[in-house]
Parts: C-alpha cells; structure tokens; sequence
C-alpha cells in the first residue's frame, strides 16, 4: 500500500499499531473526521473572506505549515493539531479566494463548486470499481505528482532572481493545458488517498487517532485540487 501523497504512506502509518485494548481506525470514522475538518476550513475561510484580511492569510499560511509539520511527525496530536491546521488553511484559503474574486468576479462559487463535485466524481469512481488502483497506476500517479513538485520548486527558486518557468503560468494553450493536466492529477490523487485509507483500515491495526491523520492527508490534497481549479479558472477567465 502506497500513495504519492506524502502524508498517507505506509512509512507514516506503518510505526502507527494498536495494543490489545486499543480503539483501532475506520474507514468511517476517517471519512467522519475529513467532514469535521473541511467544516472547520469552510467556516475560517468566510472569516476571512468577510474581513478581507491579508494579514489573516499570512497567519494561516505561517501556522498551518507549522502545524502540518507537527502533525506529520507527532501523528497521536493529530486530534489536536489536524483541526488547528484546518482552520488555518481556511484562513489562507478565504484571503487567497478574496483575492481571486475582486479580479474574477464569481471565480470562487466555481471553483468550490468544481472540487467537490470532482471529490465526489473520484469517490464514486474509486467505491464503483471504475477505476482501480493497480501497482501500475500508483508508479504513474507517484512520478507525476513527483515531477509538478519539482515544476514548482524551480519556479519557487528562480522568483527570487526575478524570473520564471515560461508560459505555463500564462493563459495561452500551454498555460491552459499545464493547469488541466495539474487538475487531473490532483483529483487521481484522491482515489489513491480514498485507497489508502481504505486498506490500511481493512488491516485493522491503526489505532484510533490516526483517523484524524487520515483526514488530515486527505485535506492537504483537497486543498491542492482547490488552488489549482482556481488558476485554471484564472486563466481560463484572462482569455
């Protein structure tokens, strides 16, 4: 079992096992908890809409990024600390949209709209059998996801030189299809997250908390999918 989501690995649950006694993991109690943590990201995000604060964005992005690094190597405060990294993500996540919506009036709607209706395309795809996750797939799925990381960080390092990875991030046919093809392997990445989930509580030797790290993994790649329907929109919208 493996997913090309950092967080929802065997080498994170693998030193995560139950003691005779001990409240093991489900998968409904992960699926539970990821509710309980985008409700928690949903109701930040309209605070800081409704404030228009950039500050709040700036706090959200400086203590979720703590509290994700906390939570993936303390996973026991996972109860604790995945709710605190939800509501900071949404106060990101609400200045970030409030920004893209005083340039695209409308952009917001859709791009929430958009990731829940591909959240819930995946899961049906994924609980249906439409698309199964073979050895294959996660070795494809692993090296994409792999190679957008590395897209990313090159970017990152040469906007300190005052330059950048050329049109990709424009709204032309490569800008377009680069966002479509990012989009695309960030929904994949949700089948494999809902697999992982699935089998590692089929093993029934996760203890109970790692529920919670579940659902934490399955924020970060949500919100992922999120920021990247909202560029595709963005350029969609600059045409």
């Amino acid at each position: 079992m493996r997913s090309s989501n950092p967080t929802l690995s065997n080498k994170m649950f693998g030193a995560n096992t139950t003691v005779p006694g001990q409240e093991i993991m489900t998968t409904k109690g992960a699926y539970q908890k990821t509710a309980v943590l985008l409700g928690l990201c949903v109701a930040s995000a309209t605070f800081t809409w409704s404030a228009a604060g950039a500050s709040f964005m700036m706090v959200g992005l400086i203590a979720g990024f703590i509290l994700a690094m906390i939570t993936i190597f303390k996973k026991e405060w996972a109860m604790v600390t995945a709710p605190l990294y939800a509501i900071c993500e949404g106060l990101a996540l609400g200045g970030i949209s409030f920004m893209y919506q005083s340039q695209y009036p409308g952009i917001v709607a859709n791009a929430i709209m958009l990731t829940f209706a591909v959240m819930a395309l995946m899961l049906y795809a994924y609980a249906s059998g439409m698309i199964k996750v073979t050895e294959k797939f996660k070795k494809v799925l692993m090296i994409s996801t792999g190679a957008i990381f590395l897209v990313y960080m090159v970017g990152f390092v040469m906007s300190f030189f005052g330059s950048s990875i050329p049109m990709i991030h424009g709204a032309g046919p490569i800008g377009i299809g680069f966002s479509l093809v990012v989009v695309g392997i960030a929904s994949f990445n949700l089948i494999m997250d809902f697999d992982f989930i699935e089998k590692t509580a089929a093993t029934r030797s996760a203890p109970k908390y790692m529920e919670w790290f579940a659902a934490f993994g399955l924020m970060v790649t949500l919100v992922w999918l999120y920021l990247e329907i909202l560029r595709l929109l963005s350029k969609l919208n600059r045409r």
